[in-house]
């Protein structure tokens, strides 16, 4: 065995990995290993500690890497799209090993982000979340297919699951196969909430321990959902060295194309990068753009050149960037409602399990309404003066026709809207 140590490839399966070793400038096949902790065990203390090690996300591929990473002197999980096994006329197992073993032998991988127990935790939690969340409003859509198909109106209430919504439900007079199907669906209904309340309560628990999620919370129109998918994808800011890297980390930045000497021109987005997230994102942004401050300027202004789809995209991305600023400076945002955001950590510890205090006369309401208005009004005057401050550089700034994704070229058509 030479100084060095060797380049290993697997391509991990449900029951094997197939193995590849490179060595002194060949690779060979090394045969299959059970995907089972006692086998991968074995397998690791063969290793030599200058070895190295290489295998694709997939989805046992980090408890593969927990198990071998004491054994070896790296581990490294790459992104499958970074290796270009895919587009390979042949594809096998033994060749994408062989292919794995020889990228890593040439240091042509590079190695995903690997995220702390804490980190791996919140993604779960948040993943079985968005599951139960999905399969309620399948449960709901198909209530609602049911009322369709029997040419029922749209019920009085505004809730059709609330209290009311459920009475009404149970009046109507619908065939027998029918109401089997509603009252199977009400019962998924409530399983269903039980088990979301259980996990937001652990959701929560873990937010109120994160000095990041509830600094990010501090932005109007930001829950915890959003604040803790954000922390969940990104883990920790400072390996992204300006807003830019994390824009295109989490997808929101837009494809460029360019060819020849044509200037370069701005496509949709990227979408690459965590899904759940940007959803988290866009959603929150719909929020925060209601509400008055800088971002809702923002908004407004992408809106009138560009529409409304385009505008909420921008937004989404522009919260991403006042979040890196937020986490990388330590600071709560500056134009935050301190009354709305007592209010969203007091119904987080609520979430979490503490005590209401329901029924308990307070006498406070009438001042902490009148200090909501007086915290509105300071964020009209914030959004006044950003509106000011994109007049003033605009009529500053040199007329063109129109601005390209490239700095420092102006595209030869208007740009659209």
């Amino acid at each position: 065995m030479t100084s060095v140590g060797r380049s290993i490839g697997l391509d991990v399966h449900r029951d094997f990995c197939e193995v590849a070793i490179a060595q002194d400038g060949e690779v060979r096949s090394s045969g299959r290993v059970d995907t089972t902790p006692e086998q991968l065990e074995l397998f690791g203390a063969s290793l030599h500690p200058r070895d190295r090690v290489a295998l694709e996300v997939s989805g046992g591929a980090w408890e593969v890497a927990r198990i071998l990473e004491r054994h070896v002197a790296r581990v490294v999980v790459v992104s499958p799209s970074d290796t270009g096994i895919r587009q390979a006329r042949a594809k096998t197992d033994r060749l994408d090993a062989r292919t794995l073993a020889r990228l890593l032998a040439a240091g042509e991988l590079d190695a995903v982000w690997s995220p702390d127990e804490r980190c791996r935790v919140m993604r779960r939690r948040l993943s079985r979340r968005e599951q139960l969340v999905r399969a309620r409003s399948r449960s709901k859509n198909e209530i609602h297919a049911a009322l369709v198909r029997r040419l029922v109106g749209r019920p009085s209430v505004s809730d059709l699951f609330g209290v009311k919504g459920r009475q009404w439900l149970a009046e109507l007079d619908l065939p027998l196969e029918e109401s089997e199907t509603i009252e199977a669906c009400m019962r998924h209904i409530e399983f269903l909430d039980s088990e979301i309340a259980t996990v937001e309560r652990q959701i929560a628990s873990e937010a109120l321990a994160s000095a990041e999620i509830r600094r990010l919370m501090t932005v109007p129109g930001v829950n915890v959902i959003c604040a803790a998918s954000f922390m969940a994808a990104v883990g920790e800011i400072r390996r992204f060295q300006n807003p830019r890297a994390l824009t295109g980390y989490l997808g929101l930045d837009p494809r460029v194309y360019q060819s020849g000497s044509a200037p370069a021109q701005g496509g949709r987005i990227s979408k690459q990068g965590s899904a759940s997230t940007r959803w988290a994102l866009v959603e929150a942004a719909w929020s925060v753009v209601r509400q008055p401050g800088p971002l809702h300027a923002f908004y407004q202004r992408v809106r009138a050149r560009r529409g409304h789809g385009i505008a909420v995209v921008a937004a989404a991305r522009k919260l991403a960037c006042l979040f890196w600023f937020l986490l990388t400076r330590g600071e709560d945002y500056a134009h935050q409602q301190p009354s709305l955001t007592a209010k969203k950590l007091r119904l987080l510890e609520i979430r979490a399990g503490a005590r209401t205090l329901k029924g308990t006369p307070t006498g406070t309401w009438a001042t902490r309404q009148a200090m909501r208005e007086g915290e509105r009004k300071l964020a009209e005057q914030a959004e006044a003066s950003y509106k000011q401050m994109v007049r003033d550089w605009q009529a500053a700034a040199p007329r063109k026709l129109g601005a390209s994704v490239t700095p420092g070229r102006a595209s030869q058509e208007p740009s659209r809207g």
